[in-house]
């Protein structure tokens, strides 16, 4: 335990003497500014040294029986670092002179004393002893400091030799401090550390600092970031701006931080910062290309109804032409779900659970309900591009995480398939979940102990260059070949890992395979879903299947159509009239508002949510106010739903006539 001085503290003296007249004396003269101890021999003195630790100073008689004064101070030094004042009347003046060579005692007085010099004497005895307790507290401070630093340390002679470093900074020349005392840099290092040291001398010759940034490979092969850091240990310049002179100018110090996570900290954020970027800009695309799809597939299904064509070729030209715009939307949609997934449902959810369930159905061979439907028409065939898949899951319970079931076995699935199509020539794909204590940069819920669930899918296969690994993440950016893939599958899977919280780490070496990692936030076991503070979707019901023929004709209520695009507006009235609805048609909100006001027969609203001037929402917020029982379809190609009000019904574009016509009918009916 490190003892700090106390300034109003009396030093402690232990005086030793067998004549108890002498020590009356002694504590006579010394009790106004010391705290005395008394002893009448030289093992009652080692008793009370034993008892007091903190003793600065000894006075001790030379001559006494059974242990004589040098003896028994030379006993004393093995316990205590107190200074030593040795008192004789007649003694071998020969122990004397021993005692204060080999350093036993700092002073010697003879008896009978004088007053004034033998106080002297315990005081440059008692400062020296302070002062040493001091250095030595300070020394292991320093120590302390040296050895816990999270970074490596180092102090070089005028020759380049180390005189002191941690244990860190020695770990990355593969030895021990011990052996690299008295050692020079160069005859530790490898060629990649040398070019460095060569490069930073000509910066400290001139007694600059040298700054390096290099990525070292450490002696356990792994490849990290360093920043080394080099500067003489001389002070400050002096008034005339020179280089000031002293005997510890030409020291120097190394300093090596291995910054590969924040440099990886930071590509992550940069990559979610792009994402973001990206995010806003398909946001403002969709939104007017799914308008246009709306336009275009509406118009070719009124086409189709109007004037059905006569020939097969055309009707084959007019359903491609149709099919072709469905999946344009679909593939617009896949886009914006990379940045803000919409149709989540989330609930605590038990990863190894989770995992259980793939590697069940794995191992059958069967793609479930929930997955065919986000798989769509080539779940099977995704399926049956997996081969052997190892699962590691631990035995003890993990904590749960606040996520989407279904999402999350449809990222660790795509992540399976995307392993074995690195894997050509075959191999295996090992699937693991682990609970982690930190990610660097982020925080989770103190309720779960900051703790993270992770799920690693790792693959053998090709893997990446450091350029493919920077842009994977890119929507429909695919190392696959052409028609093997859109390049939205990751984009869709960090859109979703990162609304849930989460973060993706991907590590990958070409020809050395690649991991993927989902860094999901733990939940505490005893948080309600009622109760979870956690960012979520509200799950919207899911799309019903429409039938395949046309719902019953309408009963000629009055619609009112709201969108400020002109082709949508034509197409979505089209498909009411058809129907056997009447229908208004507004270009804005505020128009809108006033054709509610002056026709109370409107029995329903359809209208756009992502307007100029007012907007949707706010449109049917005023119209609620004018009419509490007129009920809204909202329509939207790309919008926040989270701005809605809750239970709402949405029908998103491009839609076909049957979707349309179904969510209609059903609000008529309610």
């Amino acid at each position: 335990m490190i003892t700090l001085p106390e300034p109003d503290r009396k030093a402690v003296v232990l005086v030793v003497d067998d004549e108890p007249e002498i020590l009356v004396a002694l504590a006579d003269l010394l009790e106004e500014t010391y705290d005395v101890l008394s002893a009448s021999s030289g093992e009652q003195g080692l008793a009370l040294l034993q008892q007091t630790p903190d003793v600065a100073v000894i006075i001790s008689d030379q001559r006494m029986p059974n242990m004589t004064g040098d003896a028994f101070l030379a006993r004393a030094r093995m316990v205590s670092s107190a200074g030593a004042i040795l008192l004789t009347g007649y003694a071998d003046i020969s122990a004397v002179e021993a005692a204060l060579n080999q350093g036993k005692i700092s002073f010697f007085a003879y008896k009978p004393w004088d007053d004034e010099t033998l106080l002297s004497m315990v005081a440059q005895a008692a400062g020296r002893y302070e002062l040493e307790k001091e250095l030595a507290c300070e020394q292991r401070l320093l120590r302390g400091l040296l050895d816990n630093l999270p970074f490596g340390l180092a102090f070089k002679d005028e020759e380049g030799r180390f005189i002191r470093l941690n244990q860190q900074m020695a770990a990355q020349f593969g030895r021990s401090a011990a052996d690299c005392i008295g050692q020079k840099e160069d005859a530790l290092i490898d060629a990649e550390r040398l070019q460095s040291l060569e490069e930073a001398q000509a910066a400290l010759a001139s007694g600059a600092r040298d700054q390096q940034v290099l990525r070292l490979t450490s002696p356990d092969g792994q490849a990290r970031w360093h920043d080394l850091t080099r500067m003489k240990l001389g002070g400050a310049p002096d008034d005339a701006g020179q280089p000031r002179k002293d005997e510890l100018a030409d020291y120097s110090i190394l300093i090596d931080r291995d910054v590969t996570d924040l440099l990886n900290l930071e590509q992550r954020l940069r990559q979610a910062q792009k994402m973001q970027a990206i995010g806003t800009l398909a946001g403002g695309v969709a939104h007017d290309f799914n308008n246009l799809l709306t336009a275009i597939m509406g118009s070719l299904e009124l086409v189709m109804d109007l004037e059905p064509p006569k020939e097969p070729g055309v009707a084959r030209l007019f359903h491609n032409a149709i099919e072709a715009a469905r999946r344009g939307g679909a593939l617009t949609q896949k886009l914006l779900d990379f940045s803000r997934p919409r149709h989540l449902s989330c609930q605590q959810v038990e990863v190894g659970q989770i995992l259980r369930d793939l590697q069940s159905f794995m191992v059958r061979g069967q793609v479930p309900d929930d997955l065919q439907t986000a798989l769509g028409a080539n779940s099977e065939e995704a399926a049956s591009r997996i081969g052997s898949v190892q699962f590691d899951i631990p035995d003890e319970a993990l904590p749960p995480v606040w996520t989407d079931a279904v999402q999350l076995e449809l990222a660790i699935f795509n992540l399976c398939i995307n392993a074995q199509d690195a894997q050509p020539d075959g191999g295996t794909i090992s699937v693991s979940v682990r609970k982690a204590a930190r990610l660097l940069g982020r925080s989770t819920t103190a309720a779960a102990g900051g703790a993270w669930v992770v799920v690693q899918v790792m693959d053998r296969g090709v893997g990446m260059t450091e350029e493919m690994q920077a842009r994977i993440f890119d929507p429909f950016f695919t190392t696959k070949d052409i028609g093997k893939g859109t390049g939205l599958g990751l984009s869709m899977i960090y859109g979703f890992i990162n609304h849930c919280g989460g973060e993706v780490r991907v590590e990958s070496v070409p020809g050395g395979g690649t991991s993927i990692e989902l860094w999901l936030p733990a939940m505490a076991t005893d948080v309600n879903a009622e109760d979870s503070s956690s960012s979520v979707v509200t799950p919207l019901p899911a799309q019903q299947e429409r039938a395949a023929t046309l719902p019953p004709v309408g009963d000629g209520r009055l619609i009112l159509v709201v969108d400020d695009e002109t082709g949508v507006r034509s197409v979505t009235s089209g498909f009411l009239r058809r129907a056997g609805y009447e229908v208004l048609e507004a270009s804005s909100g505020a128009e809108a508002l006033a054709m509610v006001e002056g026709r109370p027969e409107i029995s329903l609203v359809v209208m756009d949510v992502m307007m100029p001037g007012m907007n949707g929402d706010e449109a049917a917020r005023r119209i609620h106010v004018l009419r509490p029982d007129l009920r809204v379809l909202f329509v939207t190609g790309y919008t926040d739903l989270g701005l809605l009000p809750a239970g709402v019904t949405v029908l998103h574009k491009p839609y076909t006539r049957d979707a349309l016509l179904g969510d209609v009918r059903a609000m008529l009916a309610a």
